[in-house]
Order: C-alpha cells, then structure tokens, then sequence
C-alpha cells in the first residue's frame, strides 16, 4: 500500500457570467498514511467532493499536486478506486461479473478473475448473490457489491462520496460496520466524504472539517476496533468525540 498526500491543492473554476473566480479548494495539504481511514466532513460547498474528485483524477487541480506512493495524479487510474452515492453497477452484468470487471480490464485470467469474486463476495458476505443481477438486489446489496467492486480491483487508496446517504437508516448503520469489519480485514487506506458527523467518527481514525475550501481542523478518533453501533451508541468518548466534531462543523 501506498501513502496519499496533497500538497497546497487549490482550485478556483472562472464564472463568466458573473466575470469573477470562484475559489472551491484552496491551498489543502494533508498527508494520508497507507492503511489510514480518513472521514471528511464539512457544510454543502466546502469543497469535499472537488477534493476527491481530484485524488480520483476526475478534476486537475489549478494549483498544488497530489501523490500516490509519491508518484503525482495525472488522471483516473487502477491505484485508486471510487465509490459514489449512487452505486453505478453494470444492469447487464451479473453480480461477479460486476466485482471482476476492473481485474479483466487489467489483463487477469478467467480462472484468477473467478478467485477474486469468490473471495471478495464472500468478504461481504454476497456469495449467495454471485449471480443476480443488480435489478434483484435491494438498496444496501448495491451499495455492498460497489464496495466490493473497488475493492478487487486492489487500489492503493479507496475513495467514497457519501456512499450510503441514498439507504434508509437501519441499512445505513450496517453498512456501515460492514464497512468496518471489510476495513479492518483489508486495511485499505480509505478518503470517506459524509455529512453525517456520527457516521465520520464511527468510521474513521480520523476526521478532517473543511471550511470554505480550506482544512479548519481535525480530530483524532481514539476508539477501539472491533466497532459497532450497539457499543458505541453509549459510549461517552464516542458522543464527547462526535459533539467535538459537530461543533467544528457548525462553525465552518
């Protein structure tokens, strides 16, 4: 695994019809451990998702660079694997076909290919669901096989962009300890945007707040692993830690 870094990453897009900038990032620098679990949070426009869209190499940035392993983001790549709101499965592909489709773009062999969907299907526990396709699967089951699919294509740095914001919320806390147990497993390093601040420190082993496209502070997240909802709902380091946070977030 490789470690993240941005350095001074800014960017300002030209608004024509007003004939002024607009600053959406500005001059972020933030360094990422591999093997880290990293919650960004932050109001509506503080710049999350432009931040992550330019680790993913969706966006350049207009100043400052990010790092892979030291090596700088030129544009999309295998290293880093995305997760969005909505899950954006192939409808035509099975479930496995699904979760191996960026180890065959990649060159792997069928037989390997298969090994990978066993093994990653059977992490989130969607064996079962090998072979349906996604229309036959609820909200939750999609969002699972989207995590997987990232998942097994081995990034080096797992991006999400509020991925369970569109469940309902008993889905949500599973997913989200499902999220928890396969990271703990699997120790990729992982960028998580949310608006929800519990979900943020639930997660992460660290928060970062964003405030009108600049980091405003972060928070350690000294909890324990092994977590889960039943044990963390009364935990008082974990409600001292999400006030702590929400604070910040009310501030930005």
């Amino acid at each position: 695994m490789k470690n993240l870094i941005l350095e001074s990453l800014s960017k300002t897009y030209s608004d024509a019809y007003r004939g002024e900038d607009f600053v959406a990032v500005s001059d972020v620098s933030l360094e990422v451990q591999a093997g880290d679990f990293v919650s960004v949070v932050g109001p509506s426009g503080c710049g999350k998702s432009t931040i992550l869209n330019m680790i993913a190499g969706f966006l350049q940035p207009t100043r400052g660079r990010v790092l892979v392993g030291g090596q700088e983001v030129k544009g999309p790549g295998p290293d880093r694997g995305v997760v969005f709101q909505s899950h954006a499965l192939f409808p035509w592909k099975t479930v496995a076909d699904n979760v191996t489709f960026g180890p065959k773009m990649r060159g792997v062999r069928r037989g390997e290919r298969q090994k990978i969907a066993d093994e990653y299907l059977a992490l989130a526990g969607l064996s079962h669901a090998a072979a349906l396709y996604p229309n036959e699967l609820s909200g939750g089951m999609q969002q699972r096989v989207g995590v997987v699919r990232a998942l097994a294509n081995n990034p080096d740095v797992l991006l999400m962009d509020e991925p369970f914001a569109s469940v309902d919320a008993q889905t949500r806390m599973t997913l989200q300890e499902e999220l928890t147990r396969i990271w703990e497993e699997r120790r990729t390093t992982v960028i998580f945007i949310t608006h929800d601040v519990s979900e943020a420190v639930f997660l992460a082993n660290r928060v970062v707040v964003l405030s009108k496209g600049r980091i405003m502070d972060e928070v350690l997240v000294d909890i324990g692993r092994p977590r889960s909802w039943d044990l963390l709902n009364e935990d008082e380091n974990f409600k001292a830690l999400v006030n702590q946070v929400l604070q910040l977030v009310r501030t930005a």
